[in-house]
């Protein structure tokens, strides 16, 4: 890979949505550096791996940070994708409530801390920074408490980073997608039934991060942007 090729950081690239990321970066020519919790991705060009469940946010930073700085050599990144993420259900009186809530915060906020703290330390200037929230996450979550949760609170960060004085390096731009239902092999093994015409395939996800890690068609820093799938096509639309 030559040196002068761009650089991304796909956090949760092992996962499914993650593992279309690396592919389709990788054959464009970009060097790619995935951050998994349990699992590496032989396609890209590095791996971190992380503890999943186990140790403190500050440790997993830590851990990660001292990784990332030592296969950067002072590198630039060009885009950090954070795709990592999770789901659990239940209301406040179920069995697993503040379990469930731990898992979620653990699996959505701490990555998206963890990639916020990678861009503002390693990427360029007019680079971009792109978590995952989630369409539910707009409203109130009864049943999936933890869930809605978790992802509004990374629609928060969103907007505090797109802020003045957050701390992100000049003219980057900070977005969120908002997917409903994601096209992946474990949303079709569960729900097989389900209208699968209204899930966001992984490949326009991954065609449309890639834009914008080209700084085409990004949207406005600070923007949570709504993946609304009809009938097989997805349109975008802010949230307000």
């Amino acid at each position: 890979m030559a040196a002068s090729a761009p650089r991304v950081v796909i956090y949760g690239g092992s996962g499914a949505l993650g593992s279309v990321l690396v592919k389709h970066f990788k054959a464009e020519q970009w060097w790619v550096a995935s951050i998994g919790h349990t699992h590496t991705n032989e396609e890209a060009d590095c791996n971190i791996v992380v503890g999943g469940s186990a140790g403190s946010l500050v440790e997993q930073e830590a851990e990660v940070e001292s990784q990332l700085t030592q296969i950067l050599d002072d590198s630039k990144l060009d885009a950090i994708l954070c795709v990592a993420g999770g789901w659990a259900g239940g209301s406040a009186k179920a069995k697993k409530f503040v379990e469930n809530s731990e898992l979620m915060c653990k699996q959505s906020i701490w990555s998206s801390v963890i990639a916020s703290r990678i861009a503002a330390k390693h990427m360029k200037e007019g680079g971009v920074l792109v978590l995952t929230g989630a369409q539910a996450a707009l409203n109130g979550t009864p049943g999936m408490i933890g869930y809605g949760m978790a992802k509004a609170c990374v629609h928060q960060l969103v907007r505090s980073l797109a802020e003045q004085k957050s701390g992100m390096p000049a003219d980057s731009c900070v977005a969120a997608i908002l997917p409903a239902t994601m096209d992946t092999p474990m949303n079709r093994k569960f729900m097989p039934n389900a209208d699968q015409s209204s899930w966001t395939s992984l490949e326009f996800v991954s065609e449309l991060l890639f834009k914008w890690s080209n700084n085409t068609e990004r949207p406005e820093s600070g923007s949570l942007v709504q993946l609304i799938t009809k009938e097989g096509q997805t349109s975008l639309e802010n949230a307000k």
